[in-house]
């Protein structure tokens, strides 16, 4: 499993998205990319998150920064998660895993005494020119958009 470091060049993708499209990160070359992992469309703390990124769009725009979503949910539920919740930024479906061990966000994790595969909610900030700037672990929803605002 992949452990990325700051200053590394992210790795390259090209997925599904929920709007019926596909998007790779080289072509975002020239802008921030805010690259969030979260485990799944329409539960609470991942509603929460993507709401939160929702709502501060414009600001993120003015920093020339871009969000986009991922977790291994299929296409068709990042479609009625986006709907639902009109959020205005693509929704990456990793149905095959391949991107979450990229980035090393494919964890064991454990809720009652039950262990289990998942992806660990992180976020990495991926400058202009495709390396990694920020990696945020373990991701506490509450004031996660403004803090990465402070740091773009």
């Amino acid at each position: 499993m992949a452990q990325l470091k700051v200053g590394a060049a992210a790795p390259d993708f090209e997925l599904p998205t929920g709007d019926g499209g596909t998007l790779s990160l080289k072509s975002l070359k020239g802008k921030k990319v805010v690259l969030y992992f979260y485990p799944k469309d329409n539960t609470s703390g991942c509603t929460k998150e993507a709401c939160s990124f929702r709502d501060e769009i414009r600001k993120f725009e003015k920093k020339n920064a871009l969000i986009i979503g991922v977790s291994i949910d299929s296409v068709e539920s990042h479609r009625k998660f986006a709907d639902k919740f009109d959020l205005p930024f693509p929704l990456v479906s990793d149905a095959k895993k391949e991107l979450v061990k990229k980035y090393g966000v494919w964890k064991e994790k454990s809720m009652y005494g039950r262990k289990y595969m998942g992806i660990e909610r992180t976020t990495f900030v991926i400058d202009e020119k495709g390396k990694i700037s920020h990696i945020f672990p373990k991701v506490k929803v509450d004031g996660h958009s403004d803090e990465i605002l402070a740091l773009i």
